[in-house]
């Protein structure tokens, strides 16, 4: 069974109250998590010991005219930043600096993410979060990982998570999902359990990317992110255990998330001036299963609801639109400290179709695409040029 089959069979089964067994991949599975305990033992010793705690990042970023813009963080340790030194190396802190320098108005943080935390967590996370703060402009959603590495059974975890979004837009929040990491992108970590890892965040990640989207949230592929660096330089973008990102990691994840947080708060007129997916840097509007799929094998790539011919639904499930924002360069440049924005990550931003001074990502439209968008018999799948692949992200 195709990865886009199983992403779809998951997402379907979570919304029912089904279960499709240990992270979803039936008797393999089971014999690869056997495997998994007896590695796991190792991987902790050449991994290292976790951080007793992480930086707090809430507070308010930057500063301006108006009321500030509320802004959740929720998830577990990648949500709650383990790995960096200060508060404002975090990811939401990173964004939230991003946010208050394009908008012109300050942001208020509350990051209600916990260590360790498994997507069934997300239930409480979301209930403290919206106590806190009833109205959220909007949220973002770091977890999976912990999902994978506990045995949490796929359909369990990938309920709870839309549960959590659909909360959260009902709250009114946009939320923005950063999908399962690659944990076979982790080097120290052994083989076999390296390639079972892989195979394991790539369907939650993709089951994930359904289901956010299908609750009216936007997906975005942590993926494979850091491996490269980690391979080029480990000590740089991983922090002292090996395994949980340093602050110039942080800064590479939080790249590939702002440009679709600047995008969901419609910071720069997406809504008012929609643009058509560019097909030559291989976006399109498509099946969300199919689109969950490709997301999953390009680190960086958005996928959000989209409508064909004014419908959201096709033949083949939700349709999505499936887009390669531009990323600012990293690692950004940290604020001295809590409450002053971070330096513009968004001047490095460009986009070849024309972009508003300083945006940090293309401005497209993704509620629905524009038109000239494919019909609901034809749409638009193709795989990128060659040479206009997702490549044309800063990295």
């Amino acid at each position: 069974m195709g990865r886009a089959r199983r992403a779809r069979r998951i997402a379907q089964q979570a919304a029912y109250g089904g279960g499709v067994g240990v992270a979803g991949l039936g008797a393999l599975s089971l014999l690869g998590y056997g495997l998994l305990r007896a590695e796991a033992r190792m991987a902790r010793r050449i991994v290292g010991q976790p951080f007793e705690g992480a930086p707090a990042d809430s507070g308010t970023y930057g500063s301006g005219h108006g009321m500030p813009l509320q802004f959740l963080v929720l998830g577990d340790s990648t949500g709650v930043g383990m790995g960096a030194d200060h508060a404002h190396q975090t990811i939401g802190a990173t964004i939230a600096s991003g946010v208050a320098a394009f908008s012109g108005r300050p942001v208020e943080l509350t990051n209600v993410a916990v260590i360790g935390a498994e997507s069934p967590d997300l239930d409480e996370q979301v209930e403290r979060g919206l106590s806190a703060v009833p109205e959220p402009d909007v949220a973002v959603i770091m977890v999976g990982a912990n999902d994978v590495t506990h045995r949490i059974d796929t359909s369990v975890a990938v309920r709870h998570l839309e549960m959590a979004v659909r909360s959260l837009r009902e709250a009114g929040a946009e939320v923005v999902v950063g999908t399962c990491p690659d944990l076979g992108a982790i080097e120290p970590v052994p083989q076999p359990l390296r390639l079972l890892a892989r195979r394991w965040s790539r369907d939650l990640a993709a089951a994930q990317t359904v289901a956010v989207v299908e609750a009216g949230g936007r997906a975005v592929s942590v993926g494979d992110l850091l491996s490269e660096a980690f391979s080029a330089e480990p000590t740089v973008m991983f922090s002292k255990d090996r395994f949980h990102p340093s602050p110039a990691g942080y800064a590479r994840v939080a790249a590939a998330l702002l440009p679709t947080v600047s995008a969901a708060l419609d910071l720069f007129g997406e809504r008012s001036a929609p643009t058509e997916p560019n097909l030559r840097r291989g976006e399109s509007v498509g099946p969300v299963a199919k689109a969950a799929m490709r997301a999953v094998t390009q680190p960086g790539t958005e996928v959000a609801p989209a409508e064909v011919d004014g419908q959201v639904r096709g033949a083949q499930g939700r349709w999505a639109v499936l887009l390669h924002r531009i990323r600012p360069a990293v690692p950004l440049a940290a604020p001295s400290e809590v409450g002053e924005p971070a330096a513009t990550a968004g001047d490095t931003a460009k986009h070849d179709a024309g972009p508003v001074a300083g945006a940090p990502g293309e401005l497209i439209r993704d509620d629905a695409p524009s038109e000239g968008a494919p019909s609901e018999g034809a749409p638009s799948e193709g795989a990128p040029s060659e040479d206009t692949t997702s490549d044309t992200v800063a990295r």
